[in-house]
């Protein structure tokens, strides 16, 4: 294609759809409601770098409208001072899953009436707090380029959140529980969910503090699933290594983890960070950052993969009318071999943490601090007592090579990441993992 005058390179990413919300706090639907959107974002390449246009209730038009919007993005571009290349990469489009049940099927009323029963399920005597939300997001994106690659396609992401609030003299606990997917509507038969957060926020009213400590810790798939996704992930991202601000730079071909360890992005599963093709029209794949320990791969757009090499794109994302960065999607720590149980026996002695309420980490100076939502003690090889208030923190580093056992029990957990302003859906996950000489906080011994 001949491209105007001053442009090396343009794209075009159109997003439009609905979404639909549903807010039920104690019994009270507090809202209940559709709202629609259509936005396009455009980038142009200019000499330098980009020229980046929103707009919003786009309409395509003709080619005479789009070359204005074209030169009126490279105006911008002109004034731009950062020199801007990218790599050549492959654009191919992967089908979305099918639906089993299609949202838009089913109207708001009944939508409502079933989260309503999710949420009334969450009524047990000591509960005093009760709040369940529906979200469910339909997005038609279309993507086109100065390369000639057009694609389409349209996603629905659908999915619930409960929470339930337990109180006994002043001591508060809180239980959650949550279910999201790309598969479908899901919240049909659910109410079991409403009476499980209701009865985790009852037990921890009785559960123990402990005394914090190096000990054995067994991570459930969750938390094990956020540390991949935060100290992992976020480390890997092309554009925080460029940037200086990674424990891993310089690490490819490096063994930095246990020989057992094997850490994956992977945007083409069907899990809820999907994607069948990136923010720059990239074609998706699986990408193994750690593979058997070794640092294998960081995870690039077209932009950083020109600027340091040493990773595969396609991990290109952005919300409707915000500029792509490089992003995760599906995070995860690949299976092991052995079960649940017999990394509870190996532990022997130690501590069981499940669930996550949050955290931080600092991928620059290499260090992390997670809270997990309650957990069990674990003596001679089996789970005893039920506990709360505790936390996990350490080196990246050294807690990569200190992961001694993977399970074969993975599981995924879908989220939203926020990065740069910017939140996109993603899942992480992990099989039960053994954590050798791992630092737990405690509040100290009831």
């Amino acid at each position: 294609m001949n491209l105007p005058s001053g442009v090396r390179y343009y794209d075009l990413r159109q997003v439009t759809g609905q979404t639909t919300l549903i807010d039920i706090d104690n019994g009270v639907v507090e809202s209940a409601g559709i709202s629609f959107f259509n936005t396009a974002l455009l980038r142009v390449l200019g000499p330098h770098g980009w020229g980046i246009l929103e707009i919003d209730n786009f309409e395509p038009g003709s080619k005479q409208k789009i070359n204005g919007l074209i030169q009126s993005a490279v105006r911008l571009a002109a004034i731009t001072q950062q020199d801007v290349r990218l790599a050549d990469a492959p654009h191919r489009a992967l089908a979305v899953p099918r639906m089993q049940e299609d949202p838009k099927n089913i109207d708001l009323e009944e939508k409502t009436r079933l989260l309503s029963a999710v949420e009334t399920a969450a009524k047990l005597p000591g509960i005093v707090n009760r709040r369940a939300n529906y979200i469910e997001r339909i997005e038609q994106v279309r993507f086109s380029d100065s390369s000639d690659t057009e694609f389409s396609h349209q996603i629905c992401r659908s999915g619930f959140n409960m929470l339930a609030v337990a109180s006994r003299n002043g001591n508060v606990q809180m239980g959650y529980e949550r279910m999201h997917s790309i598969h479908g509507f899901n919240l049909r038969h659910k109410e079991e969910y409403g009476k499980k957060a209701a009865e985790r926020a009852l037990a921890l009213l009785d559960a123990k503090h402990i005394k914090g400590g190096r000990m054995r810790a067994v991570l459930d798939p969750e938390l094990a699933g956020v540390f991949a996704h935060e100290a992992v992930g976020h480390a890997s991202e092309g554009d925080l290594v460029q940037e200086g601000n990674s424990i891993l730079a310089g690490r490819t071909g490096v063994k930095i983890g246990n020989e057992q360890l094997t850490i994956v992005d992977d945007p083409s599963l069907p899990e809820f960070g999907f994607e069948p093709f990136d923010a720059e029209g990239v074609a998706v794949q699986r990408t193994e950052i750690i593979r058997n320990g070794i640092m294998n791969s960081y995870l690039h757009n077209r932009e950083t993969l020109a600027a340091i090499g040493e990773g595969i794109p396609g991990h290109a994302r952005a919300m409707p009318g915000e500029p792509p960065f490089v992003r995760m999607s599906n995070t995860f720590i690949e299976n092991g071999e052995v079960s649940f149980s017999e990394i509870i026996e190996v532990c022997k002695t130690g501590i069981l943490l499940k669930g996550s309420r949050g955290g931080q980490v600092d991928p620059g100076r290499g260090i992390f601090q997670f809270n997990a939502e309650y957990g069990y003690m674990i003596d001679n090889g089996e789970c005893t007592e039920m506990i709360r208030d505790v936390s996990l923190s350490g080196e990246i580093l050294s807690t990569l090579h200190d992961i001694t056992l993977c399970g074969n029990d993975r599981a995924m957990h879908p989220g939203y990441c926020g990065k740069g302003g910017q939140s996109v859906p993603v899942s992480d996950g992990a099989p039960h993992i053994l954590l050798e000489n791992a630092l737990v906080g405690g509040r100290g011994l009831d």
